[in-house]
């Protein structure tokens, strides 16, 4: 798949890899729409990308179909998805206070796996309906799942859960959309550089970086967007869940 003068849309699109990797597009010549609450942050990014601004919350099925029609007026039929919106919760399944809290955990799920699966649905819907290009390839949909998925820690039921089901949609959603030539992928991050790790003290950032066998530093996200790159223009990627995580296998805790 071109990214030069495709019509992409990137979730989660306004902070962190989501902003990389639709700043990474933009760079490329592609048609930018992001979607993400709605908000000054969402705008002033929109507006740093030249991008299309498109204020959604990904578990909503009438917002994201509106966003979707805000992006489709603008720049055409999307060819490339890529799913970064999530939340992250940490909480013992039983802990000195009780149970865990249902809801925490429903909210996780809810974000990361049920809005990724939402926004992939309606997206996918739109994009079987383009002209294909080479290959008779029509999209690609990238989604984000963590190393949480495959070894989540003490307190990551939640998340690790929403990012498991993440890796899973992968391939069963490949093959499914393989007939209106739309190719399906996930990203498993380990250990990025996030606005949520930036409000950690620098020491802490610093010591789970050192964790990291190679290179020994936090992820960059524009090393998550180099990925997401290379993905959307290698036709024969398709169905796998690909860890970038500097072979970092996670502890307990």
């Amino acid at each position: 798949m071109k990214i030069e003068n495709a019509s992409a849309i990137v979730t989660g699109g306004a902070s962190g890899l989501g902003f990389a990797t639709a700043q990474m597009l933009a760079s490329r010549g592609a048609k930018v729409a992001l979607f993400d609450l709605p908000g000054a942050q969402l705008d002033a990014a929109a507006k740093d990308l030249g991008a299309v601004a498109a204020p959604c919350d990904v578990t909503c099925p009438e917002a994201v179909a509106e966003a979707l029609n805000t992006a489709i007026e603008a720049n055409g039929l999307p060819s490339i998805v890529v799913n970064c919106a999530g939340v992250t919760h940490g909480e013992r399944i039983v802990g000195r206070t009780g149970a865990a809290s249902l809801e925490g955990f429903s909210r996780t799920v809810q974000v990361n796996l049920i809005g990724t699966f939402n926004v992939l649905r309606l997206a996918a819907e739109k994009m079987s309906q383009a002209e294909p290009q080479n290959d008779n390839e029509r999209g690609v949909i990238i989604n984000t799942s963590s190393a949480a998925a495959f070894e989540g820690q003490i307190g990551q039921a939640a998340y690790a859960a929403s990012k498991g089901g993440v890796a899973s949609l992968t391939l069963p959603a490949a093959r499914e959309l393989a007939r209106s030539g739309i190719r399906v992928l996930a990203i498993a991050p380990g250990i990025f550089s996030t606005p949520m790790m930036e409000t950690l003290p620098q020491e802490i950032q610093d010591s789970l970086g050192a964790k990291v066998p190679f290179p020994s530093r936090l992820g960059k996200p524009s090393e998550f967007a180099q990925l997401a790159g290379h993905m959307i223009e290698n036709t024969m990627l398709n169905g796998e869940c690909v860890r970038l995580d500097g072979a970092i296998r996670l502890e307990p805790k």
